[in-house]
């Protein structure tokens, strides 16, 4: 039996190139040339090749539900309390300049750190972390 090593992260969406641009943005990726433009899918990579690639693919129908996975954007590792809750709180206020929604923010309760709930410009729920 082999080894998984590497995943891909896939997003069902209406405008793939907009949303890659998006989540290209936020994870410091770039979109890379595609041998054709296709318009029905978009691919964003991590320039070192450590992280995920990302690909967006075209579907009819919109989002119906909560998102039964989401990513979390892990902006605050490491951090904690007032630090980590400034930093959470200044990626928030980028994301949202891009496009982002910031749905909620649970703060720290003395066994959980703060992270804040959001969605991507297509309502894909995500975290940060």
């Amino acid at each position: 039996m082999s080894t998984i090593r590497q995943i891909q992260v896939t997003f069902d969406c209406a405008e793939p190139e907009r949303v890659a641009r998006f989540w290209c943005e936020v994870m410091g990726y770039v979109v890379p040339r595609p041998p054709e433009p296709s318009g029905a899918w978009a691919v964003c990579e991590d320039p070192s090749g450590a992280g995920p690639r990302m690909f967006f693919q075209r579907v009819p129908e919109g989002k119906a539900a909560k998102n039964r996975v989401h990513l979390d954007v892990r902006v605050g590792t490491g951090l904690v309390g007032a630090e980590r809750l400034a930093v959470l709180e200044a990626e928030c206020a980028r994301l949202v300049a891009l496009g982002a929604v910031h749905l909620y923010t649970l703060y720290a309760d003395g066994e959980n750190e703060s992270c804040i709930a959001m969605q991507d410009i297509e309502g894909n729920e995500f975290c940060l972390d």
